[in-house]
């Protein structure tokens, strides 16, 4: 922290969160952007506020709860975090002693997904912001803008940011990273609380991630199936490792006695395209690195 007023003022000129013209400090559209007490205060970025809406269901018919967070995304990110955390239905899990609740969702996976519809939204396309939806059977994360790479590549890709200022100070403020990490780690935890494999979605002016609650391997679609089958060689890959029949049985939770169900889903992943057989060895490794 600078000594002196002077000197915080000099400070926050040099991030370009003021301005200074005859004398006057401005704030900026980043500064009022992260700091803003109150976004609505701001004619250009009070549509800009994240919204967070709970419908009652799993379509969008009844709407039980609307919340915008009107506060800069630095201040407010912590508390719209702990809100959108809280909101997310849990588990029972009854240990030897004591019964305690489990959240459904993985927090680190949802905090993540929070820092990246804030950080890749588009400002140009006006009339509309980020949203976090949430219904009874998953969780939607939507930012206004067209992905910058493939969704297929979000694991392990090099990082590309439309506001790279942004994400720059988001990082330094301990909120993201820009190391590319963010899906990565997303994929790790939904794989630890053996969820369905989340889906990556882009359309003409928006990108959306779902997280999926629950699901048997009887519920999942095929769709589901290979999905989660790509994604793991994906996580593997990355990891330096490779995927293997016995990996997948794991991250599904299947029994060893039934590896020929996995065996089915590495076929049709295989026959889709999205994974390849490592030089015959029976591991695999996603379509890009082979």
């Amino acid at each position: 922290m600078p000594v002196n007023k002077k000197g915080i003022l000099e400070k926050l000129e040099e991030e370009k969160l003021i301005v200074k013209k005859l004398n006057r400090f401005y704030i900026t559209n980043i500064g009022a952007l992260l700091f803003a007490n109150n976004l609505s205060n701001f004619d250009i970025l009070k549509r800009k506020a994240l919204r967070v809406v709970i419908y009652k269901g799993k379509n969008k018919l009844k709407a039980i709860k609307e919340y915008q967070s009107d506060l800069g995304h630095a201040v407010g990110f912590e508390q719209l975090v702990d809100y959108v955390n809280d909101k997310l239905p849990s588990n029972e899990e009854i240990g030897k002693v004591f019964r305690k609740e489990v959240r459904m969702y993985p927090e680190l996976a949802v905090r993540e997904l929070i820092a990246n519809v804030i950080i890749h939204q588009d400002f140009n396309i006006k009339g509309t912001s980020a949203m976090i939806e949430i219904f009874e059977n998953r969780i939607e994360f939507t930012n206004p803008g067209k992905p910058l790479i493939d969704t297929k590549r979000f694991i392990d890709h090099s990082p590309e940011s439309r506001n790279e200022m942004l994400a720059s100070l988001m990082r330094r403020l301990n909120f993201c990273e820009e190391r590319g990490s963010g899906i990565d780690k997303v994929i790790h935890e939904i794989e630890l609380y053996q969820l369905p494999a989340p889906e990556f979605l882009s359309g003409d002016n928006y990108t959306r991630v779902i997280l999926y609650s629950p699901k048997s391997l009887r519920q999942m679609s095929r769709p589901d199936k290979v999905r989660a089958c790509y994604q793991h060689a994906c996580l593997n890959y990355v990891s330096g490792e490779y995927m293997t029949n016995q990996s997948f049985r794991e991250r599904l939770n299947i029994d060893k006695k039934n590896y020929s169900i996995v065996s089915r889903i590495i076929k049709e992943a295989i026959e889709t395209g999205v994974i390849v057989e490592y030089e015959k060895t029976r591991m695999y490794v996603p379509y890009w690195a082979s």
